[in-house]
């Protein structure tokens, strides 16, 4: 994947270069413009297809299922030989 976005980008900067490079005849005729739209449209579709083609760069895990304990806690009275209290009591079914 940065192999293809570097050598496209490499690519458009040697175009863009070759736009500018062009005499001074041809720029007054409107040929540098064309020649330039046309190599960002090509350079355009290079990227998307390079970028279209990549794999994706996340995938969800696999859902897990966990059973729930049949334990839960309980609020317990006792007496303590002095007054009720509460405790918690884990209990299991």
């Amino acid at each position: 994947m940065k192999k293809a976005i570097s050598a496209t980008l490499a690519v458009a900067m040697i175009a863009g270069s070759l736009a500018t490079a062009v005499p001074a005849s041809a720029r007054d005729r409107g040929g540098a413009i064309a020649a330039g739209v046309g190599l960002g449209i090509l350079g355009g579709a290079i990227a998307g297809a390079a970028i279209a083609s990549a794999p994706p760069a996340y995938a969800a895990p696999a859902p897990v299922y966990v059973e729930e304990p049949a334990c839960h806690l309980v609020r317990e009275r006792f007496w303590d030989g002095y007054a009720w209290r509460f405790r918690r009591v884990q209990v299991c079914d």
